[in-house]
C-alpha cells in the first residue's frame, strides 16, 4: 500500500516535528511505501531557502519529491501554481492520497486526478482565525471565495476533511461550508519513539546540570518562535522575576524577532531567568521533559500537543477551540493578557500543593497516549 502526501500549502523541511513529518514517519512505520510531494522551499537558519535536492528518501524512508513553483516565484508568493504536479502523483500511482491543507491551486488538478482514479483521499487543515483570514480581502475574497471553491472541488472525493484543531474543524464548517458528517479532529501530538526515548534516559538531570538548576528547583520551560504574535513571553519573563523565590527558574529556547531581542536579553540574568538559544526537536524535547511546568503565554503553537504528550502540566493562553489539550486537569488557562494574569496563575500553582501535584496526575495519566503519532498516523486513514 501507497500513501503520497501532498504538502504544496506548506513548507516540507526534513527533521522538524510538524504533523506533515510525523505523520509520514509513522505511516513508513506502520509499514506503508510513502511520499511527500512538496515545494522546492525549506526552512534553514537564514530563512526561507531552496533545496537542491528534487528527489530523494529522507531519515524517515519518506521518498521525497520536491517541485518547482510556476514563474519561479518565491514561496511566499500567495497564489501560486507548481510544475509537474499531477505527473509526480501519477508516477507514484497511490493508494491513498493525504493532502494537507486545501489553499492551493493545484488541489483543483487533483480533483480530476482523483475523479480518474478511485482511490482514498485525506484532505486536512491547518487555518483559523488566529492565523488567517485576518483582514476583510482574506476572510471574504481569498477564504470565502478562493479556498472555499478548491475545497468544494475535492469534496466529491475526499473520504474526511480533517481539523487539527477543534477551531479548524470549525473553520472548514464555517467558512468553507464542508458538511459536518464530512469534517473531524486530527489532532497533532508527539513523536513517541522519542518520547520513550528520553523516558528511558537521563535527560531531567543533564539539562538540570547543564544550566545550573537544582533537584529542588520548580523549572518552568517556555519556547518557540518568540515574535510580536507571542511577545506575551515577556509577560511571563516579568511574572517569574515578581516572585519572590530563588528556586523559582526559567529557561527559553527558540527564535526572537528582532523587534523584541533587546528586552528578552535584558530580562535574562543567566541564573532564574535563561535564553538557551535555538533547540531543534530531541533538545526541545528533553528541555520540556526537565521542567516541572511548561507555560506557553502567547498563540497556539505545535509545542502545546508536543507537552501534552510528554505529560507535562501546562499553563496556556485560552484560544476558543484549542481545549482538547485538558485531559482532566493538566492545564490552566489565561483568559486575559498581561502580566498579572500569569503572575496570578503561577503564585496558585506555586502555594497550593494539591492543584500542582493534581495537574501532575492528570497530565501522566492515559490521555497523553493519545497524543502519540503513532495512534494519530493510524486514526488519519482509517487503518484497521
Amino acid at each position: 500500500m501507497k500513501i503520497v502526501h501532498v504538502c504544496l500549502c506548506g513548507i516540507f523541511t526534513d527533521g522538524l516535528s510538524y504533523q506533515e513529518n510525523l505523520l509520514t514517519k509513522y505511516h513508513v512505520k506502520a509499514g506503508y511505501e510513502v511520499t511527500v510531494i512538496a515545494p522546492q522551499w525549506v526552512y534553514a537558519k537564514e530563512g526561507i531557502v531552496k533545496s537542491s535536492d528534487t528527489n530523494y528518501f529522507n531519515a524517515d524512508g519518506v521518498k521525497v519529491i520536491r517541485l518547482p513553483i510556476k514563474g519561479d516565484k518565491h514561496f511566499n508568493y500567495r497564489i501560486k501554481k507548481y510544475i509537474g504536479v499531477i505527473d509526480a502523483v501519477s508516477k507514484e500511482d497511490p493508494d491513498i492520497l493525504f493532502i494537507h491543507g486545501c489553499q492551493f491551486l493545484d488541489i483543483l488538478s487533483l480533483a480530476q486526478y482523483l475523479k480518474r482514479n478511485k482511490i482514498k483521499c485525506y484532505v486536512d487543515n491547518h487555518a483559523d482565525f488566529s492565523n488567517s483570514a485576518t483582514n476583510f480581502l482574506s476572510r471574504h475574497i481569498l477564504h470565502g471565495v478562493l479556498w472555499r471553491y478548491c475545497a468544494h472541488r475535492i469534496l466529491p472525493y475526499a473520504e474526511r476533511f480533517y481539523g487539527v484543531l477543534p477551531a479548524r474543524v470549525d473553520f472548514l464548517i464555517d467558512v468553507y461550508h464542508v458538511p459536518k458528517e464530512k469534517v473531524e479532529l486530527l489532532i497533532m501530538g508527539v513523536d513517541d519513539e522519542l518520547v520513550a526515548k528520553i523516558e528511558n534516559s537521563d535527560a531531567k538531570n543533564t539539562v538540570r546540570e547543564n544550566f545550573s538548576i537544582a533537584p529542588e528547583d520548580f523549572l518552568i520551560v517556555t519556547g518557540g518562535k518568540i515574535d510580536m504574535a507571542k511577545r506575551q513571553t515577556l509577560f511571563l519573563m516579568e511574572a517569574v522575576k515578581k516572585i519572590n523565590d530563588e528556586r523559582l527558574k526559567l529557561v527559553i529556547f527558540g527564535s526572537i524577532e528582532k523587534e523584541i531581542e533587546d528586552k528578552v536579553f535584558q530580562m535574562c540574568d543567566g541564573k532564574r531567568i535563561q535564553y538557551v538559544g535555538w533547540a531543534d526537536n530531541e533538545k526541545a524535547y528533553n528541555l520540556f521533559y526537565a521542567a516541572d511546568l511548561v507555560v506557553f503565554p502567547g498563540r497556539h503553537s505545535v509545542y502545546w500537543e508536543q507537552v501534552v504528550g510528554l505529560g507535562k502540566p501546562l499553563i496556556v493562553k485560552y484560544w476558543e477551540g484549542t481545549t482538547h489539550i485538558d485531559i482532566g486537569g493538566n492545564v490552566i488557562y489565561l483568559y486575559e493578557d498581561g502580566v498579572d494574569c500569569v503572575l496570578r496563575q503561577l503564585n496558585q500553582i506555586i502555594e497550593s500543593k494539591e492543584l500542582y501535584e493534581n495537574m501532575v496526575r492528570s497530565a501522566q495519566g492515559k490521555g497523553k497516549q493519545e497524543f502519540y503519532y503513532s495512534n494519530i498516523a493510524t486514526k488519519s486513514i482509517k487503518a484497521e
